[in-house]
């Protein structure tokens, strides 16, 4: 994972980054760095890391994506978060923010996390069933396209 701290010693808020279906890519590393600039503990865990990380490539990193026990990554991701709540630095205030895949991601935290998580943001990303949007206790702001059928087809239930 990449882990971006603010310039300056202290206790800070955190962000969880969550990548596309394309892995660690570095993209998402600067997302966690301009997000340190700001004054937040930012880490984005790899995906990938159980098939090697991310390749270094976006088309490689999609194809090996596929091969990622998917369960196991969402675990992994709620383990990153809880880790990233109780670092010494943090003040006890965790985010998530992920795009595409992440955005999923991320409303499964919402979910999961309960009061554990204060903020979603979520780009894109499929959404929780309706049985379990009752769980969310994190603000939402969320960010979806007017054309993407596939992701809006869930949001009339959410």
């Amino acid at each position: 994972g990449h882990l971006a701290m603010p310039a300056k010693k202290g206790r800070y808020p955190v962000v969880l980054v969550v990548h596309e279906n394309r892995g660690l890519n570095p993209y998402i590393q600067d997302v966690a760095r301009r997000l340190a600039v700001e004054d937040f503990v930012a880490f984005a865990p790899d995906g990938l890391t159980s098939v090697g990380g991310y390749p270094g490539d976006d088309e490689k990193g999609g194809e090996l994506f596929k091969t990622v026990d998917r369960a196991k990554m969402t675990e992994d991701f709620i383990a990153a978060a809880r880790w990233l709540k109780a670092r010494p630095d943090s003040n006890g205030k965790l985010g998530v923010v992920g795009f595409c895949f992440g955005g999923g991601i991320a409303n499964t935290l919402a979910v999961r996390m309960g009061s554990e998580l204060q903020a979603a943001v979520p780009f894109y990303g499929l959404q929780p069933e309706a049985k379990d949007v009752s769980k969310i206790r994190a603000a939402l702001l969320i960010h979806d396209a007017s054309l993407d059928e596939r992701i809006l087809s869930g949001w009339s239930a959410y």
